[in-house]
C-alpha cells in the first residue's frame, strides 16, 4: 500500500530540490529523516515535512506502521514560474524567472517497494 504526500508552490529551483530528494530515495523513513537532518541544503526543510506528511497520512488513512515505511517515490515537479525585472543600465531592464517547485513523496511497505 502506497500513501502520497505532496508540497506545492515551494519557492525553490526543481533542479536543487532533486539533488536533495535523490539522497532519501529507497530509504527507510526513519533514515531518510536522519539523511534530511544533517542535509546542510534549504530544500531539506520542505522536503522533510512533506515527508512526515506522507508518513502521517500511512499511519491514519492506510493504518501502516511507520517503522516498516521506505520513500518508494521522491520527485520534484515545476510549478508556476514568478517573472521579475531588475533595472539595468541605460533604462534597460533584464527579467529575472524565480521558479517554484511541486514535491510529491510516496512511502510504502517494503514488500511492495518491487
Amino acid at each position: 500500500m502506497k500513501a502520497t504526500a505532496h508540497a506545492r508552490f515551494v519557492r525553490q529551483s526543481p533542479f536543487k530540490v532533486r539533488r536533495v530528494l535523490d539522497l532519501v530515495r529507497g530509504l527507510p523513513v526513519t533514515e531518510a529523516e536522519h539523511v534530511l537532518a544533517l542535509t546542510n541544503r534549504r530544500a531539506a526543510d520542505p522536503i522533510k515535512k512533506a515527508l512526515k506528511s506522507a508518513v502521517a497520512n500511512a499511519e491514519h488513512n492506510l493504518a501502516l506502521d511507520a517503522d516498516e515505511l521506505v520513500v518508494a517515490e521522491a520527485f520534484a515537479d515545476e510549478g508556476p514560474t514568478l517573472k521579475r525585472f531588475r533595472p539595468r543600465a541605460r533604462g534597460r531592464a533584464t527579467r529575472i524567472e524565480k521558479r517554484t517547485s511541486h514535491i510529491t513523496i510516496v512511502v510504502s511497505t517494503e514488500e511492495d517497494d518491487d
